[in-house]
């Protein structure tokens, strides 16, 4: 059958000093802040999931973002795929929440606090290499 995909999508606010979380209320994570993402659909596209995923659970529309691919994590145990996306808002949003609560994190927020943060010190990762080619 293959492995699951998933994707987490690191959201910049438009003068990128901010970064988008909702607080998980279910397992797994449950309490704590991750990306905004989900998992892929049948015959649809990593983009178009990342983009789906996005708008339902923040109410980002794909014409405010552009979203760039930039990382895939495998986890061979659970077998998933984990595809990370980022982009820079092209103006202020009115955020609209899904199941999750939402709530920007200033970039110089400790992302490795793993009593705060989900992904077992993953999203001091991400932010830090997406910070690298935001800038570029």
């Amino acid at each position: 059958m293959g492995f699951g995909k998933y994707n987490c999508i690191v959201v910049f606010n438009k003068n990128k000093d901010k970064i988008l979380f909702c607080k998980r209320i279910k397992r797994p994570y449950k309490g704590l802040y991750n990306f905004v993402g989900g998992k892929l659909e049948e015959n649809e596209t990593s983009k178009e999931a990342a983009y789906r995923e996005l708008y339902e659970e923040s109410g980002i529309d794909k014409t405010d973002i552009k979203l760039i691919h930039l990382m895939d994590s495998t986890y061979y145990p659970h077998e998933f795929i984990l595809e990370i996306y980022t982009g820079v808002l092209d103006k202020d949003i009115d955020l609209v929440e899904e199941l999750n609560p939402l709530e920007w994190f200033s970039v110089e927020e400790n992302f490795a606090d793993t009593d705060r943060f989900a992904g077992d010190g993953n999203i001091a990762h991400i932010v830090r290499v997406a910070l690298k080619v935001l800038k570029r």
